[in-house]
């Protein structure tokens, strides 16, 4: 007696429960519920106007660390892509309006060198991304030390700056660009035909060698979306503040990967969601509102944000912290 054959994979395989990504939108409403009560003045139109901003950065950059995450890997070079970007667009610039755009477009052709060296290391390589994104984090830290000396000299151009601190309806541009760029990634992912290979190939490199789908062009193109999103996070937090740092970026290192941990998306790989992640941004943006407004030190952040992607790596099990750390199976 012949037995039949397993059936082929195909694209309508794949899972569809959005329980992970609603655990987010709880937490964050409870979260605003009790800053009404708990911080006097936390929900002011003040006090969103000056936390929103920064949201809806962190909810940009949360876009490409997403990405990578549902490819098994985890991107520490957000920090660097950031802090070359500001620096961009002040040095190539040099203040003045006439050099913003170029300035802008020079720092995302930078980024996405970046993000196609990631991609090519991690696919052709074999370098776990931890390592690769690692190296490549330290690499853009050195690269903005050389084009700064430590010292930004000028300003962000003045048309930038008021591009971005345009309101349109009482908010900030700034808010509606992340919404939008936020929107246009979950559309990508969730509607057309090469968001479905993404996700596929995300949830298992085996079955989608199968299909015959291109994993390595994929995961590849993955990293260099990431540090794309990561430059348009730049771009927008450098029109914010005007001045930025040399290193602005160091921020958004730990907080992107807690912001996609918060949302739900599995640390191990797999089906995530871009709109959870900006939710989680959000929830992470409030809270530290809520914990500098208690007077409590700015470190509480950083072991907050810790301890919610030791939280979310747990959850996952075992599983997830070796695809992390050890490198992903099935990958050809």
């Amino acid at each position: 007696m012949t037995t039949a054959a397993p059936p082929r994979p195909t694209l309508r395989a794949l899972p569809r429960s959005r329980g992970p990504f609603v655990a987010v939108w709880v937490l964050t409403a409870a979260l605003f519920a009790v800053s009404a009560v708990a911080v006097p003045g936390g929900l002011t139109g003040a006090a969103l106007q000056s936390m929103l901003p920064f949201a809806a950065v962190l909810a940009v950059a949360a876009i490409g660390q997403t990405l990578v995450i549902q490819q098994g890997g985890i991107d520490l070079s957000a920090a660097g892509v950031i802090s070359l970007t500001c620096v961009l667009v002040v040095q190539v610039s040099g203040g003045t309006d006439g050099g913003a755009l170029p300035a802008v477009l020079v720092a995302l052709g930078c980024a996405a060198a970046t993000g196609a060296f990631t991609g090519l290391a991690v696919t052709r390589l074999d370098v776990t991304p931890l390592v690769a994104t690692l190296a490549v984090n330290a690499l853009l830290t050195g690269v903005v030390l050389f084009l700064t000396g430590g010292n930004m000299s000028s300003e962000v151009p003045a048309a930038l700056i008021g591009l971005v601190g345009h309101r349109v309806l009482g908010v900030q541009l700034v808010v509606w660009i992340a919404a939008l760029l936020v929107a246009v990634a979950a559309w990508a992912i969730g509607r057309t035909v090469a968001g479905r290979h993404f996700t596929f190939v995300g949830a298992g490199r085996a079955a989608a060698h199968t299909m015959g789908l291109p994993v390595r062009r994929v995961e590849t193109t993955t990293y260099v979306l990431a540090a794309l999103a990561y430059a348009a996070a730049g771009v927008l937090l450098a029109g914010f503040l005007g001045r930025p740092g040399v290193y602005q970026g160091h921020d958004y290192l730990l907080s992107t990967i807690a912001a996609v941990a918060i949302g739900g998306t599995a640390l191990g790989g797999g089906r995530g969601s871009v709109i959870a992640s900006a939710v989680g941004a959000l929830f992470l943006t409030q809270l530290g509102q809520v914990v500098l407004s208690s007077g409590a030190p700015t470190a509480v952040q950083y072991l907050i944000q810790a301890g919610v992607i030791v939280l979310g790596i747990g959850l996952r099990g075992r599983t997830g912290l070796a695809r992390i750390v050890g490198g992903r199976p099935g990958r050809r």
